[in-house]
């Protein structure tokens, strides 16, 4: 198996710990920054995920420098991104920190791109990464970080930057979900 691949497979296996720590009530203590009381257990559930993310950006990288992207990271790399951030939102709806109702617009159109890829893919056509995806990703992973932190140090300053990344993320969700299916409309004509 390669580095790239790996560091999927690490990503993972992030997983289950970064639940482990955020359903089981262990009691770490807390932090008070300003009028905000930040939970030790959130702030190493957010480093979990934050070194996740960061293999997600790098296994990529590394798979296109090196030449080595297989059939095992086509598939497992986005299916391990998808796992981590829906697992993620799940949680913080678990937490209070974020409405069901943007974690399911969220689940929804990740769950409905997955369901165009295949059928691409069973038409001989590979559906590539478009920009609207790359920033709905970096703002979905860092609306993600900010709500389980509590928003410091951005809550200092009064600033909901935690909020803000969440409706923008929800926004970028749409859009790109919304662009996916206009460009590869062809893929509907059979059945129209």
């Amino acid at each position: 198996m390669n580095l790239p691949n790996k560091l999927t497979v690490l990503r993972i296996g992030m997983i289950p710990v970064f639940i482990l720590i955020l359903a089981i009530p262990f009691d770490w203590g807390s932090l008070v920054v300003g009028s905000t009381t930040l939970l030790y257990t959130h702030v190493i559930a957010a480093i979990i995920f934050t070194v996740a993310s960061i293999t997600d950006w790098l296994d990529g990288k590394i798979a296109r420098d090196r030449g080595l992207v297989t059939n095992f990271g086509k598939f497992a790399d986005p299916l391990a991104d998808k796992m981590l951030v829906m697992t993620a939102f799940i949680m913080l709806v678990e937490l209070d920190k974020a409405p069901a109702w943007i974690v399911a617009v969220i689940v929804c159109r990740e769950l409905a791109v997955t369901g165009l890829r295949l059928l691409l893919v069973e038409g001989g056509e590979v559906m590539a990464a478009a920009w609207p995806g790359k920033i709905k990703t970096a703002t979905q992973m860092l609306a993600i970080i900010f709500l389980l932190i509590n928003n410091v140090p951005f809550n200092l300053l009064g600033l909901p930057v935690d909020q803000l990344l969440l409706y923008l993320c929800l926004i970028a969700t749409v859009y790109s979900g919304t662009d996916y299916f206009v460009k590869n409309t062809a893929v509907f004509k059979d059945s129209m």
